[in-house]
C-alpha cells in the first residue's frame, strides 16, 4: 500500500476529503508515536509507505502515558479539526494500519495502548483472504 491508497482509505473510511484524511492521517501516527515506546514506533515506521514514515518516529524512547481523550484532542489540535472529526479519522487510521500491517506487526503496535483505547482501536486480527482455488 503507497502512501495515496493509505490516505485515499483513511478519507473513504471517515468521510474526509483527501486533505483531510491525510492530515488526521499524519496527526495520529506523530501521536501514535508518542504514545507508544520508541523501538515499536521505529517499527511501525518500517512498515508504513515511505512518505509516511517520518510521522511514527517518537520524540524519545520512552512512551508517553496519556489517555484516550489525550489521544483525540493531540490529534485534533494537530490536524486542524473538531474532537468529533478527529474521533473519527483516528478510528479510521487504525483501520486502514489493520488492513495494511501484517497482523504481528498490528498487535504489538496497539498491544502498548490502554484498554480505554479499545472503542477506537480494533485489536482483532484482520480477517485473512484465501486466494479461491
Amino acid at each position: 500500500m503507497d502512501q495515496d491508497q493509505f490516505i485515499g482509505a483513511v478519507a473513504r473510511r471517515c468521510g474526509a476529503s483527501a486533505e483531510q484524511a491525510a492530515a488526521v492521517t499524519r496527526a495520529t501516527l506523530t501521536t501514535l508515536a508518542e504514545r507508544i515506546d520508541g523501538g515499536e514506533a521505529r517499527d511501525l515506521a518500517d512498515r508504513l509507505p515511505e512518505a509516511l514514515r517520518a510521522y511514527a518516529f517518537g520524540p524519545g524512547e520512552a512512551a508517553e502515558a496519556f489517555g484516550l481523550d489525550e489521544f483525540v484532542t493531540r490529534v485534533g489540535g494537530r490536524a486542524d479539526v473538531d474532537a468529533d472529526a478527529a474521533r473519527d479519522g483516528v478510528t479510521a487510521v487504525f483501520d486502514v494500519l489493520r488492513d495494511a500491517l501484517d497482523p504481528a506487526a498490528y498487535a504489538q503496535a496497539v498491544a502498548q495502548l490502554p484498554a480505554g483505547y479499545d472503542d477506537l482501536v480494533d485489536r482483532s486480527a484482520p480477517v485473512v483472504r484465501r486466494a479461491a482455488r
